[in-house]
């Protein structure tokens, strides 16, 4: 197990922010990288989709600043859904490679011409996973490390354990894997590594920062909620996802009798209508230790200390 030579002594801490559909902008990137952790964002958050060119520009440009705080500025990531409901991809994949994205989140579906077009310039693929199936296609089909997307995790997620899912995976697989699932502190980010990961994978928690582009009430919503307070649904897109209780009820359904919905309908490209993430807001159980809507800086800064205080707590030298 090792962390890919693109991410060796350029982390504070072994941490990727998640890709937040619609939230998730240069800004919050930005912050995120010069923080000391791996900053993400969907290409689809990019409307219309010339902005893509001109959001890559922006990040490239503002990381290749000198670090100010004492730590190395991390590279960035971006998200490509590959399901077939994606009429961007192809486009999006270009300008990615235009501007040589050093790492490329890939999501529902392995392929390899995605891969290939990121490797042609000397970019790695993490493809993310619910289950030790869709892992084995995804490093068969030439990606170049994992997210583990365990149950908990906000947003679109699997329903197994984060220790069974990495144990299944290390069986096998030594390359890099980040765990994702309920992780909302510097403890998780170490016991994602105890488990056998590489590192985490956390999105909720930057939901509720100063820099995601988020609805205040968003927001709030996140530092209200409680573990209980999330509801797994396939409802709103075709896919599993947790979502918060509250941001459903707003909508006039009840959260408790929800019907099933058919995952045919699935539609990335679509801006119309009340849906997720916009009106139906995606979190994870990890929420109950989001406490308050900070600065990513500060986030950063807590989990870092947590970490460390963590690591101390186990003698773990």
């Amino acid at each position: 197990m090792s962390l890919p030579p693109i991410l060796q002594g350029r982390l504070r801490l072994p941490l990727i922010g998640a890709p937040l559909f619609i939230i998730s902008h240069p800004a919050l990137v930005i912050a995120q990288a010069r923080a000391g952790i791996v900053g993400a964002f969907p290409a689809l958050n990019a409307r219309p989709a010339e902005q893509l060119d001109d959001w890559l520009a922006e990040i490239s440009e503002a990381l290749a600043e000198p670090p100010s705080n004492g730590w190395p500025i991390a590279p960035f990531a971006v998200n490509q859904i590959v399901h077939r409901s994606n009429k961007r991809l192809e486009p999006d994949l270009a300008v990615c490679v235009r501007h040589k994205v050093p790492i490329v989140i890939t999501s529902l579906g392995a392929v390899e011409e995605v891969n290939e077009a990121v490797h042609s310039y000397g970019g790695i693929v993490l493809h993310d996973v619910i289950n030790d199936r869709f892992a084995h296609k995804a490093i068969e089909k030439g990606a170049d490390g994992l997210i583990a997307v365990a149950a908990g995790a906000g947003g679109h997620a699997g329903t197994l354990s984060p220790f069974a899912l990495t144990a299944e995976i290390r069986r096998w697989f030594d390359g890099p894997l980040f765990l994702s699932g309920a992780i909302a502190t510097g403890g998780g980010i170490l016991a994602a590594q105890a488990a056998g990961a590489d590192g985490a994978y956390m999105g909720s928690a930057f939901i509720a920062t100063t820099e995601a582009r988020a609805d205040e009430r968003y927001k709030a919503a996140i530092v209200a909620s409680r573990a209980k307070d999330i509801v797994y649904s396939n409802l709103f897109t075709g896919i599993h996802g947790n979502y918060l209780r509250a941001s459903i009820e707003a909508s006039g359904l009840d959260p408790d009798h929800l019907p099933e919905s058919d995952p045919s309908k699935m539609d990335f490209g679509a801006d119309t209508g009340a849906k997720a993430w916009r009106d139906i807001w995606g979190a994870g159980q990890g929420v109950g230790s989001i406490d308050a809507v900070t600065p990513v800086a500060d986030l950063v800064d807590r989990l870092a200390s947590e970490y460390a205080e963590t690591r101390t707590r186990l003698a773990i030298r």
